[in-house]
């Protein structure tokens, strides 16, 4: 009988020993494949496994209770791992309490969506390309759905590169001619008859209306490229119309520059537009602008994250999470934001030292959040049309691309925690 109790006793010892056991993912320069690194963390979530993010400890490492199904998942995806004992855990988080270091709780798996036209291709969009190489689900919806009411039931919003003004990317002058241009000006026009709208413009800034309504209500709105100062220019122009005819049918307000509502912006206050038609730029956003960019060469263009306070601070700490604090700059059709025209209430999260240029900023708006990231491809330093696709296989450890999945987890971090 002592033999049999002892061999319980035994058993509950090694059991209690394997639960206490946790799995740490390194986000150090260690880490093997930072991006599928996340898309491990969304994976546990998924399966109702909560994540504890640990802020600003070797580069924002995942602490996760072990069970073999990670260990599995953790070596085929080839994400570098270490298991600990609950000693060794008990040390990590008496280090992150006495430094600049916190824990966040992930605790439910976001519903992602991408607003894209039909006709995307998933290298268009570096967001799009790190929720395929992550193996993180999404889904996809345009214009109909957004204008349907279809948005309340995601957590988290991309917006694909889109022209929000209704001017097809200002690629008239250089692209008018060509299929997929054409092809685009199609759908556009198709979807805004659908939906009761005589011209593009104005179906846009109905679409950018009801995106902002969405995050006022609580959404977390992630957008890069073209989709940031467009949206802002849209909200500006709710009243007014900034197309010209090549692109609507109709001339633009003489007076647009004029009658632009600053008040009703996110992020952007006090910009001019480029009313040229045929000049590939919106507006003095965009630093440097498009249509004659300062090329400073890829080996010499960064921009540096800043420093945030974890435990006061958590949400910007948690966007700007990084191995790294400096990262490769690179453009895009609007590559960054001038400091002078961001709202004082916007946070900045990385600027170009030395410059007017900010690259990533947030902010809250309502009962949500918006985060804008300047750009078009981290991995790409000046992305043109019919370019291949970048291979993120090659880019495993990119810091730029990071930025991108830190926003796709922040949904899941828990309220409670984001208000203290």
């Amino acid at each position: 009988m002592k033999f049999y109790t002892r061999i319980l006793f035994f058993i509950f010892i090694l059991s209690s020993a394997v639960h206490a056991q946790k799995v740490l993912i390194n986000m150090d320069l260690q880490q093997t494949d930072h991006l599928k690194a996340y898309g491990i963390a969304f994976w546990a979530l998924e399966r109702e496994v909560n994540v504890e993010w640990l802020l600003n400890y070797r580069g924002g490492c995942f602490f996760i209770d072990y069970f073999p199904a990670l260990e599995r998942e953790l070596r085929v995806r080839g994400v570098s791992f270490t298991v600990v004992d609950g000693g060794t855990a008990a040390q990590i988080y008496a280090a992150i309490e006495q430094e600049n270091m916190d824990v966040i709780l992930l605790e439910t798996a976001p519903k992602i969506a991408i607003y894209a036209p039909p006709n995307k291709q998933v290298w268009d969009d570096a967001v799009l390309l790190a929720l395929e190489y992550a193996e993180i689900p999404y889904e996809v919806l345009w214009d109909d759905k957004v204008l349907q009411g279809e948005l309340v039931k995601y957590d988290w919003l991309h917006l694909h590169h889109e022209d929000f003004t209704g001017q097809y990317g200002k690629f008239y002058a250089s692209y008018n001619n060509t299929d997929w241009y054409q092809d685009q000006v199609a759908k556009n026009e198709a979807i805004a008859q659908k939906m009761g709208y005589n011209k593009v413009s104005e179906l846009k800034k109905a679409v950018t209306r009801t995106i902002k309504d969405y995050i006022a209500g609580g959404g977390f709105m992630f957008a890069m490229c073209s989709a940031t100062d467009t949206f802002d220019i849209a909200l500006a122009a709710e009243n007014t119309d900034i197309a010209a005819e090549i692109y609507d049918g109709d001339p633009a307000d003489p007076n647009a520059r004029q009658k632009l509502d600053f008040s009703k912006t996110l992020a952007f206050e006090n910009f001019s537009l480029v009313e040229n038609p045929l000049v590939y730029e919106y507006s003095n956003i965009d630093i440097p602008p498009s249509n004659d960019p300062v090329l400073r060469g890829a080996e010499a263009d960064y921009f540096t994250l800043f420093e945030f306070s974890a435990k006061y601070d958590p949400v910007p700490t948690m966007l700007t999470q990084n191995h790294v604090s400096a990262i490769k700059g690179f453009m895009g059709q609007t590559t960054g934001f001038r400091k002078e025209l961001i709202k004082r209430s916007v946070v900045i999260l990385g600027e170009a030292e030395g410059t007017e240029q900010v690259k990533y900023l947030h902010g809250n708006f309502g009962k949500g959040t918006y985060t804008f990231y300047g750009g078009h491809d981290p991995e790409d330093y000046q992305h043109f049309v019919y370019d291949p696709p970048t291979q993120l296989s090659l880019h495993k450890n990119s810091p730029g691309y990071r930025l991108i999945l830190n926003n796709i987890l922040f949904p899941a971090a828990r309220k409670k925690k984001l208000k203290t």
